[in-house]
């Protein structure tokens, strides 16, 4: 073998990644758990296929690169969020990179993101459509009524009800609840409607422990298995609509600023770190009938007697 050959041959098995981007990235991730190391992950193994495509190792990346990368998602129909998304895990790694010393600066730092869109385009139910929805679900098992109920009455995320296990059921103060794990790993008890509860307790039936939610052949229900069942429940109650968890999710956050709920509540509840995302569910926001100067109107009018 030549040595061109034998130099051709080692610059393939070579490694794009040195060991201590390597270490980098185990590190990094080892800081998070659950949901939130699971979503950073695919970020990151997005990110390191298009290095490894482009010969590129992560420590001699430059802000275009990563600029590139983003340019790339959005060729690919990516949405802006989800975009930001990722190029905050990359920012977030590297920074932890510097941190450790590992890097010398952050090529990342001064990267552009998407301007979000803070108007959501999710399909919208109104009040009828999902008592419809739960109407149905109750006619259905109690399985797939519970899960319609958590998604449509706590708002709940798809991974947050399918996550849940029957040990963190329980009573608090006089209230059924449920102990979850919310995104970003925050965990939180939240409060049972009374039929949520009923729901929940009629599809455990004698089952003491293990996943809230189970497939047919005993394992957990995935977002996947949620999904068919929400499509399911859908057509039971006749509603043409697209409707998928998340539009539920949507409902219940829409319906709670309707009814009233101070949105600082409907944010708690909703598990947002910014008001702009929970703002962005209330479509209807712009109804002349919640206009503040009828309020005012009848508060300068009451000063005026």
């Amino acid at each position: 073998m030549t040595a061109t050959t034998t130099s051709t041959a080692l610059a393939t098995v070579q490694p794009v990644f040195t060991e201590s981007e390597r270490l980098a990235l185990a590190g990094f991730l080892a800081g998070y758990r659950g949901l939130t190391r699971e979503a950073y992950t695919l970020d990151l193994r997005q990110f390191t296929a298009w290095c490894r495509t482009r010969s590129l190792s992560l420590f001699s990346g430059r802000r275009a690169d990563i600029e590139t990368f983003a340019r790339d998602l959005e060729a690919k129909g990516r949405a802006r969020a989800t975009v930001t998304r990722r190029l905050c895990t990359i920012a977030g790694f590297y920074k932890y990179a510097v941190e450790e010393e590992l890097l010398e600066h952050s090529p990342a730092a001064y990267v552009r993101r998407p301007r979000l869109d803070y108007e959501s385009h999710a399909t919208a139910l109104d009040r009828n459509e999902l008592g419809a929805i739960l109407v149905a679900a109750g006619l259905g098992p109690p399985a797939e009524h519970a899960l319609i109920s958590l998604l449509a009455l706590n708002g709940l995320r798809v991974s947050e009800a399918t996550g849940a296990d029957i040990e963190q059921l329980g009573p608090e103060r006089g209230h059924r609840t449920l102990v979850i794990t919310r995104k970003g790993g925050k965990v939180v008890t939240i409060p049972l409607a009374p039929r949520t509860a009923r729901a929940i307790d009629l599809a455990i039936d004698e089952r003491t422990e293990g996943p809230l939610f189970l497939t047919a052949d005993g394992r957990r229900l995935d977002r996947h298995g949620a999904a068919r069942i929400v499509r399911r429940v859908t057509r039971r109650a006749r509603i043409a609509k697209q409707v998928s968890p998340h539009t539920l999710r949507h409902a219940f956050i829409t319906a709670a600023l309707d009814a009233g709920v101070p949105l600082r509540d409907v944010q708690e509840a909703a598990s947002h770190a910014d008001p702009r995302t929970t703002m962005r569910y209330d479509r209807a926001r712009t109804s002349l009938d919640r206009h503040a100067t009828y309020i005012v109107a009848a508060f300068i009018a009451g000063a005026a007697r």
